[in-house]
């Protein structure tokens, strides 16, 4: 039922330590080449998106047409800082936080005019 001592030992080669640099070299390659393939098809792609997004949200200004996160259509009426104030329709106007916008549509119409 229970192991007998001489199972639990290792062999003499394998007690041994290889030893050196590249070995190690050798295990961790596979795991950076894979780090390696993530970053460059997915990592660096989603970063370069989001700086375009945030660039185009930046550059709303006074009488673009936006989308916002919740899906509202407007057209940009006043914009204070990080806040910009939006016409849904007649006599309908909101204020949102830019961060909230999602696409910019330059000189369009909105739908719903």
């Amino acid at each position: 039922m229970f192991a007998s001592p001489a199972f639990a030992q290792s062999t003499g080669a394998a007690a041994q330590g290889s030893g050196g640099f590249m070995p190690l070299l050798l295990q961790m390659a596979p795991l950076i080449l894979i780090f390696g393939i993530f970053y460059l098809l997915l990592i660096r792609p989603q970063q370069k998106r989001m700086k375009e997004q945030r660039q185009l949200i930046d550059s709303a200004k006074k009488g673009d047409v936006v989308v916002t996160a919740g899906g509202l259509i407007g057209k940009v009426v006043k914009v204070d800082g990080e806040e910009v104030e939006l016409e849904l329709g007649p006599n309908v106007k909101v204020r949102a936080v830019k961060s909230t916008l999602s696409d910019v549509r330059s000189g369009s119409k909105p739908a719903n005019d």
